[in-house]
């Protein structure tokens, strides 16, 4: 009895961590399409290099603005 409460306690949590991947998933592109749309950049001229530079370079401007703050 204990042992299939454990399991269905453990079935539940991984639905649940699941369930969290994926909504962060979500957020995440939905913040990178934002970006993307507000600086008027193209998908088709983005590198992977492109990408990781323009994310090092608003991480670093986010952690400016919390110092200013």
């Amino acid at each position: 009895m204990q042992q299939s409460n454990l399991e269905k306690q453990e079935a539940k949590l991984k639905q649940l961590n699941k369930k969290i991947k994926e909504e962060k998933y979500k957020i995440e592109q939905r913040l990178g399409k934002q970006i993307i749309s507000q600086a008027n950049l193209e998908y088709t001229n983005l590198s992977n290099d492109q990408i990781k530079l323009l994310a090092k370079q608003f991480s670093e401007f986010l952690k400016e603005k919390a110092v200013d703050h």
